[in-house]
C-alpha cells in the first residue's frame, strides 16, 4: 500500500487536496492507521484519483463528480466529456475575446470625448426610396454584425442573379424599441425592377436629415453614430424615423477603405 505522501506524488496532486477528497467522501483511503490515523491507499485508488481529477478540471463540481465515480464513468465517457467541454471552452474563448474586442473599442470612444473631431455633419433631404429588401430582430446591437453580413451576402448575390445592379449602394435601415432592435439589408430598386423572394418596401421621402460619412470598418462605425447623436442633440433637433446606413463603398477584403454615410431624419 501507498502512505499519503507516495499516494499524492503518484498521482499528481497536493496532499492537502487527498485529504479535501476524503473529507468529501470522493477518494476515501484504503485503510487508515488507527493509531496515528495515517492514510493508506492502493496503486488501484489511482485510476478513480485520475477520473476525479479529469472530471474537476472538465467543469464539474466536487460535489457532481461522485455519482458520476460511482457509476464506473469508462474512458471513452470521459472522452466525450472532454470533446463537450473543448467546444464549450472554445465558443467562450470566442466570447472573451469579442467583449475584450468591445472593451476597447469603447475605451477608444471615451478617449477622443475631448478631442477635435473632424466629422462633417450635413442637414439635407432624403429622397424617397425602394428597397428589395429582408429584415431580422436582435435583442442586442453587438449581435447586429453576425446577422446583417449574411442578409447582404444573400442580397447581393440574388440582385445579381435578378439583373439588379450590383455595384450601387446597398442600404441598411434601423427602428429600435425598448426591447429589440428590428434592422434590413436593402438593395435599391429601380420601376419595375424586383428579386424573388424579397420583400419590397418604399422607405418614405424625409425633407431634414441630419448626414455624415463614416470612412473604414463597421467596427468603429458606432463611434460615429453616437457622435451624430450627440450633434443632433446640441442642436436641439428630435429623431424623426429610422436611421439609415448608405455603403457607399465596399471594395472586398479592405475594411479600412470602406466609405459609409450614417443618415438620421430629424424634426
Amino acid at each position: 500500500m501507498l502512505g499519503i505522501g507516495e499516494f499524492a506524488l503518484h498521482g499528481q496532486v497536493s496532499v492537502r487536496m487527498l485529504r479535501h477528497y476524503d473529507a468529501l467522501g470522493l477518494l476515501v483511503p484504503a485503510a487508515v492507521e488507527a493509531h496515528s490515523g495515517y492514510r493508506r491507499y492502493t496503486a488501484d485508488q489511482l485510476s478513480r484519483l485520475n477520473r476525479l481529477v479529469a472530471l474537476k478540471d472538465l467543469g464539474f463540481a466536487l460535489s457532481e463528480i461522485g455519482p458520476i465515480l460511482d457509476a464506473d464513468v469508462s474512458a471513452d465517457d470521459l472522452r466525450a466529456m472532454l470533446a463537450l467541454r473543448r467546444s464549450q471552452l472554445t465558443a467562450q474563448i470566442e466570447q472573451d475575446h469579442l467583449r475584450l474586442a468591445e472593451i476597447e473599442r469603447r475605451l477608444g470612444t471615451i478617449e477622443k470625448e475631448h478631442t477635435m473631431s473632424d466629422l462633417e455633419f450635413v442637414t439635407k433631404p432624403l429622397p424617397e426610396l425602394t428597397l428589395a429588401q429582408r429584415t431580422a430582430t436582435v435583442i442586442d446591437q453587438s449581435e447586429i454584425g453576425a446577422a446583417i453580413g449574411p442578409l447582404f451576402g444573400s442580397l447581393l448575390a440574388d440582385a445579381g442573379q435578378a439583373g439588379i445592379d450590383v455595384e450601387q449602394p446597398t442600404v441598411a435601415w434601423y427602428e429600435m424599441d425598448e426591447e429589440s432592435i428590428r434592422f434590413a439589408a436593402g438593395m435599391p430598386l429601380a420601376d419595375g425592377e424586383t428579386i424573388p423572394g424579397y420583400d419590397v418596401e418604399t422607405l418614405p421621402a424625409a425633407g431634414r436629415a441630419v448626414t455624415v460619412v463614416h470612412h473604414g470598418s463597421m467596427e468603429t462605425i458606432s463611434d460615429t453614430w453616437q457622435s451624430l447623436m450627440q450633434y443632433i442633440g446640441a442642436e436641439g433637433l428630435s429623431l424623426a424615423g429610422r436611421c439609415r446606413e448608405v455603403y457607399i463603398s465596399t471594395p472586398e477584403g479592405d475594411l479600412d477603405a470602406w466609405v459609409t454615410e450614417l443618415q438620421q431624419p430629424v424634426g
